[in-house]
């Protein structure tokens, strides 16, 4: 695949669940709504323990980069799966651009941790990146010059156009989630949704995805992320929401707050933390 440069738009509809909703019509976001609105959300995988998150209400707006921060079992990654049509939910709503979970598939992209992915398979960058246009193609279709225009597009962007050919089984921790954020702006999707995109990468690779999510959210794109990676927040994000045994704990407005350094010790005792100013 040759790359190039070239432009995007925005697009959207109803589905449920696992991968993207493929071919699927479009259904048109509400004025004036939220990117995401969560209201009294009550997720649990077994009705015998205590749920994953418990009554969390969190609003997401146009243009806005929001970090969920919180130790691991606070519901980051539980909340974002919600929020992508990945898991069901017990309580409470949800919606996207106004609408319930997956009436805007086309406009949500979901990023999971790098984990939680086959690199395995055998598939080139190319290839992986081109899946991101499954959303409008459906299966059946073949991707045309303009979709392989936006992946050439997104390729030079993230600065991996010289891996188009590679297979993904050998990339770097900082080349997959290149790959991963290149799939994302194919999809030409609104709302970004990504679990732990800085974990274990390379200086220039966060650096990338910082500038790619900043240009993102200054389109009118929206940018939710789970991050243990407290250092960056006040330059990367514009709002900090604390999470603790899958509720809100606390919310920062940045730049210019900052989590003190006891959070960053110990997120366990969410009671005693607080989100400090400069």
């Amino acid at each position: 695949m040759s790359c190039c440069t070239g432009t995007a738009h925005h697009g959207c509809q109803h589905a449920e669940p696992k991968w993207p909703y493929a071919g699927r019509g479009h259904s048109d976001p509400v004025a004036g709504s939220w990117a995401l609105q969560v209201q009294d959300l009550v997720i649990g995988y077994d009705l015998q323990q205590a749920p994953a998150v418990a009554g969390v209400s969190m609003n997401v707006a146009s243009g806005q980069r929001v970090a969920l921060v919180g130790h691991n079992g606070a519901g980051k990654s539980t909340l974002l799966k919600a929020a992508a049509g990945l898991v069901q939910v017990r309580s409470g709503t949800l919606r996207v651009y106004g609408n319930a979970v997956g009436a805007c598939h086309h406009r949500t992209a979901y990023l999971p941790q790098r984990s939680d992915i086959d690199w395995h398979f055998p598939v080139t960058v190319a290839d992986l990146v081109m899946t991101g246009r499954y959303v409008h193609l459906g299966w059946m279709r073949r991707p045309s010059r303009q979709d392989r225009h936006l992946a050439c597009q997104a390729m030079d962007r993230l600065g991996i156009a010289n891996l188009n050919g590679r297979q993904i089984s050998r990339l770097s921790g900082g080349q997959q989630q290149r790959v991963l954020i290149a799939r994302a702006l194919v999809q030409e999707a609104s709302l970004f949704l990504l679990d732990e995109p800085l974990n274990g990468i390379d200086e220039a690779t966060r650096d990338i995805v910082d500038q790619v999510l900043s240009e993102h959210a200054s389109r009118g794109g929206s940018v939710l992320v789970a991050t243990h990676d407290l250092g960056r927040l006040s330059e990367s994000f514009d709002v900090a929401i604390y999470l603790s045994g899958g509720r809100v704990a606390s919310v920062q407005t940045l730049p210019g707050g900052r989590f003190t350094q006891n959070i960053c010790e110990d997120q366990r005792d969410a009671a005693t933390q607080e989100i400090a100013g400069p």
